[in-house]
């Protein structure tokens, strides 16, 4: 019997998680469109399989329920409402034209919800059209794509963050993903699995990413606020938390805007009820503004996050376990996403195998770390946590 949905915390029991296993839109990356599509490399896609179904095994094992994001589209695409929704974003695009944009139209709605599933998430090539009249065809490139691919849904936690019993669907700052949203938001509204679920946050609002939401305890959450999540994101997210009685306390968390350290969870992550594995060239430069509700919202600070974080999950001190023991290590392990761990219950945790200075670091401080290979996987720029969205987790208390 599937488990109520639902998540209070970064470590509680994990009970059912949301995937995507890489395909076709992975296949889609070359090196005329990996920039654009946000990949730092081409992977090797069969590998990059292998590893995830050893990822995806490894949570199964732990008595995980895996479900898949392509499986739960193509059944929500069975409505004819999804069909819709996600049909318009594709053609809202305005690089299509008028002639393009009848000729997608026509092709998309007369797909399969199997197939509609397929070219939503791997795209449409120039060459997989029959030819078209107007300019917008005839002035593509034949390598170029009428819909672009989505390779970053293999980061299911950008898309769609679960705050309690609610889910926050999200606001994409990239263009490149922004579509992302309007397919989790169809599988949130209309599989029959999620049909009831409110949603406090969608993709209409301001940018906010899931990989900048930490949910350090019930009630608390830190968001950071740097290059993908806005200032008035984590403001918004803050004002619907409070006023749905999802949170008491939210922490807005700068961080550097850069490639390495592009979500908050790139550089901190909790392995238990009062640890985190963190970044150790910023723990001590990183800040927070408290967020409270009120007549107003009431902000203060800021202070150092550490201290912040303690104070508002109710606990005397939180614990740091860094990646590797000097700046060097430490830089190259945060940019292998050493401290992008997803923890299965308290004291587990999925990490990369290939990060042994902070798995190391890990094992000493009682920390099990279940070690996946993601020599492929990570060519996006992302670890165990970006790859998994927790729907259902087990309530646990420090």
């Amino acid at each position: 019997m599937a488990q109520p949905h639902g998540v209070d915390s970064e470590v509680g029991r994990l009970n059912t998680v949301l995937l995507h296993r890489p395909g076709a839109e992975l296949k889609r990356l070359t090196p005329r469109n990996n920039d654009k599509l946000l990949f730092d490399g081409i992977p090797w896609v069969d590998r990059a399989q292998f590893e995830h179904d050893a990822f995806a095994q490894a949570l199964r094992d732990h008595d995980v329920e895996v479900l898949y994001l392509a499986d739960l589209l193509a059944e929500a695409l069975e409505e004819p409402a999804a069909r819709e929704e996600t049909i318009d974003a594709v053609l809202a695009d305005p690089r299509l034209g008028e002639a393009l944009h009848a000729a997608v139209a026509s092709y998309l709605r007369e797909l399969h919800p199997q197939d509609l599933a397929g070219a939503l998430t791997a795209g449409l090539a120039h060459e997989e059209m029959t030819p078209v009249g107007g300019l917008a065809y005839r002035f593509m490139d034949r390598h170029d794509f009428v819909i672009d691919p989505l390779p970053n849904l293999l980061f299911t936690r950008d898309s769609s963050v679960w705050i309690r019993d609610q889910v926050a669907v999200t606001s994409l700052a990239m263009p490149a993903r922004m579509r992302e949203t309007t397919l989790t938001r169809a599988i949130y509204r209309y599989h029959p699995r999620f049909r009831d679920t409110q949603h406090v946050y969608g993709p209409e609002l301001e940018f906010v990413e899931g990989g900048d939401v930490l949910l350090l305890a019930p009630g608390v959450l830190a968001v950071g606020v740097g290059e993908r999540t806005t200032p008035a994101g984590a403001e918004r997210l803050a004002r619907r938390v409070f006023e749905r009685g999802l949170a008491t306390t939210v922490l807005a968390v700068p961080i550097a805007q850069k490639r390495a350290t592009m979500h908050l969870d790139t550089v901190c992550t909790m392995v238990d009820v009062d640890a985190v594995v963190m970044y150790p060239n910023i723990a001590d430069s990183l800040a927070a503004w408290t967020v409270t509700d009120g007549d107003a919202l009431h902000v203060s600070g800021p202070e150092p996050f550490l201290v912040a974080a303690a104070k508002a999950m109710g606990i005397d001190t939180l614990r740091v376990i860094d990646t590797g023991l000097d700046p060097i290590t430490a830089e190259r392990e945060q940019w292998d996403d050493g401290n992008n761990t997803l923890a299965i219950a308290p004291r587990l945790a999925v990490a990369y195998e290939r990060n042994t200075e902070t798995n190391a670091r890990l094992e000493e401080a009682g920390i099990e770390v279940v070690a996946i290979s993601g020599s492929e996987l990570g060519s996006g720029r992302g670890g165990p946590r970006c790859m998994s969205c927790p729907i259902s987790r087990s309530q646990t208390t420090p």
